[in-house]
């Protein structure tokens, strides 16, 4: 059930969002083989407006540098996906976080409550997390294509309502 605060912020929020997609992948080296990132452009495309798609290794560098371009670029919702596992090459969560403003930690408790209804105790592996850099939102998904439709279901149709605040 929605308040009527969260309803009034809803009819003012715009729904003219730029976002951008960044896939850190060590083996995907095309966006063709990236699944995960094709079904994000794909929904992003059919609400809002994409304005960058990259496609990077599990470089802390290379995550700052794309997330700086994309900001630079006005975009207002940055989703990446992968490199957000236990493997020692994984260093999304850790880069992000640090970045952050302000986190959304019910962005990760959410998914991670859906990821154990769906998966079981395998969820605990799921490091999914959000934030608030530079009035910009970034969200970081695992890279699987499960993982992302269920991150992506759950921001999807708020994302005008959340920049809506995030920009205030």
């Amino acid at each position: 059930m929605m308040s009527e605060t969260s309803k009034q912020h809803k009819k003012e929020a715009s729904h003219d969002i730029i976002c951008g997609i960044i896939t850190l992948s060590d083996s995907r080296k095309s966006e063709k083989l990236d699944l995960s990132g094709q079904y994000l452009a794909e929904e992003i495309e059919s609400r809002y407006t994409l304005k960058s798609r990259n496609l990077i290794p599990d470089e802390k560098d290379e995550l700052i540098k794309s997330i700086e371009a994309m900001i630079a670029d006005e975009i207002d919702v940055i989703i990446t996906n992968g490199g957000t596992g236990l493997d020692s090459r994984d260093i999304t969560v850790e880069t992000v976080e640090s970045l952050f403003d302000k986190k959304l930690d019910g962005f990760g408790e959410i998914f991670r409550s859906i990821s154990y209804n769906e998966i079981g105790a395998a969820a605990l592996l799921s490091r999914a997390t959000a934030g608030i850099y530079k009035k910009t939102l970034i969200f970081s998904m695992p890279g699987s294509p499960n993982a992302v439709k269920t991150a992506l279901g759950i921001i999807i149709d708020e994302l005008p309502h959340i920049v809506h605040h995030v920009k205030k």
